[in-house]
């Protein structure tokens, strides 16, 4: 968490990326944030205020989706409730109030040579970041992003293209028909690291799979917040070593930990 501030970004653009017109569209928000750009890691997020006047109180916690070297911090979002509307309809110029980079991100072990990352729906925010360092590190990144419908799925052609992508859907109109979970025994024979950011429902079932016995699988974890600094407690899950916050301990946990 070294390295979190509270400063006023400024937006840069603003745009619904995909889910054109559905009730969970996607947008992508970039601001101009340098001190978050150059001290984020995969993994980390911010704490965003969305609204005026503290209205609504609490601050909503949006993973890192991608920095630039001009001091950009792009933010994916799915818009759900007041707060998430509101932002949406920032335009380039207006202020953003943000605190971050916080908590533990995702860590590449030193060995590692390929990484598989595994993404439902909108938990493809963290792992494209983590897609496009690694893949500046020189490792092979093998991408399974995941959807509902074709959509409601990340634009494959936005992941860096050296990275192998296979794309699925619940419903099987646009590449392979299930879940991303069922193409991880396919792919994982290579990776020496899995990563992965969903439901809690994906972890459960990830859980169950033999194919991950033994391999380092490190999962983003999708938890209300309050305060995004510790304080509070208000996000805090079981873990073999005990309670953890989400916000402080996490996101990022290894699966074998979870309780």
């Amino acid at each position: 968490m070294d390295g979190k501030v509270q400063i006023k970004a400024r937006v840069r653009s603003n745009a619904e990326l995909y889910g054109h017109g559905l009730p969970s569209a996607a947008w992508l928000l970039w601001v101009y944030a340098p001190s978050v750009a150059e001290a984020a890691r995969p993994g980390q997020f911010v704490m965003v205020r969305c609204g005026e006047d503290r209205d609504p109180l609490l601050r909503r916690p949006l993973s890192i989706h991608k920095t630039d070297d001009s001091g950009g911090v792009a933010l994916l979002f799915e818009v759900v409730g007041r707060g998430t509307s509101w932002l949406s309809q920032r335009i380039p110029g207006d202020p953003v109030d943000l605190i971050g980079p916080l908590g533990n991100g995702f860590s590449i072990q030193p060995g590692t040579k390929s990484l598989l990352l595994a993404a439902g729906g909108i938990g493809i925010a963290p792992l494209t970041f983590l897609d496009e360092t690694a893949t500046k590190m020189g490792k092979r990144v093998t991408v399974l992003p995941g959807a509902q419908t074709a959509e409601l799925l990340y634009p494959m052609d936005l992941l860096p293209q050296t990275s192998i992508v296979v794309g699925s859907t619940d419903d099987g109109s646009v590449g392979r028909k299930g879940f991303a979970t069922s193409l991880i025994d396919e792919f994982v024979g290579q990776a020496d690291q899995v990563f992965a950011c969903g439901p809690a429902a994906m972890y459960r079932s990830m859980a169950r799979l033999d194919c991950l016995k033994g391999k380092s699988v490190q999962v983003s974890l999708e938890e209300r917040m309050a305060c995004g600094m510790g304080a509070c407690y208000g996000c805090t899950v079981k873990t073999k070593m005990g309670p953890k916050q989400v916000c402080h301990d996490g996101p990022v946990f290894e699966l074998s930990d979870l309780v």
